[in-house]
């Protein structure tokens, strides 16, 4: 037994000391570590490809028709960090930091929102999608199909179906 235990303080001795002296020292996090999202407000577009890619649900995208405005709301405390979001953000607009340490003692701080200014049909004036949104699909359709996008589907719908009664005449 006396055995044992001398072998095992030889063992320690030569392997030295391998206890962090965390958090008094900070952690160097390793290349490729998934840590907090964060949301680039100035890239996002409002798409929704984050949200609807989230597992926990921690990401969420609410219309507020009376301000006009689209809000997009990450949540930490249901995050997983998958990295889900970061990979089909089509502008890269979330990325995931090397961030770690997100206790906290207010609730609210563990929430992000990014409000994003909506586009309004042409032809009701509903608001439909976000403004960005539609500049970027914009900016990949060739000119005369982009007058579709400035309706809203409903609007887009009747304007299409009225084309499709008159070229059957």
């Amino acid at each position: 037994m006396l055995r044992e235990r001398l072998g095992l303080l030889r063992r320690s001795i030569s392997v030295g000391i391998v206890t962090e002296k965390y958090p008094y020292k900070p952690i160097e996090v390793p290349e490729g570590f998934r840590g907090k999202p964060v949301i680039d407000q100035d890239k996002c577009l409002g798409c929704g490809a984050c949200v609807n890619a989230c597992p926990p649900n921690a990401l969420s995208m609410t219309d507020d028709l009376d301000r006009g405005v689209r809000v997009i709301k990450l949540f930490l405390g249901r995050c997983i960090f998958c990295g889900r979001c970061q990979d089909v953000c089509p502008v890269e607009a979330i990325k995931l930091t090397r961030e770690f340490e997100l206790a906290s003692i207010n609730h609210n701080d563990l929430y992000q929102e990014v409000a994003l200014v909506m586009a309004k049909c042409m032809v009701c004036g509903k608001p439909y999608t976000t403004i960005r949104l539609v500049e970027h699909v914009a900016s990949n359709l060739p000119r005369e199909q982009r007058s579709h996008l400035l309706l809203c589907p409903d609007c887009r719908e009747k304007h299409s179906s009225k084309k499709v009664s008159y070229a059957r005449w």
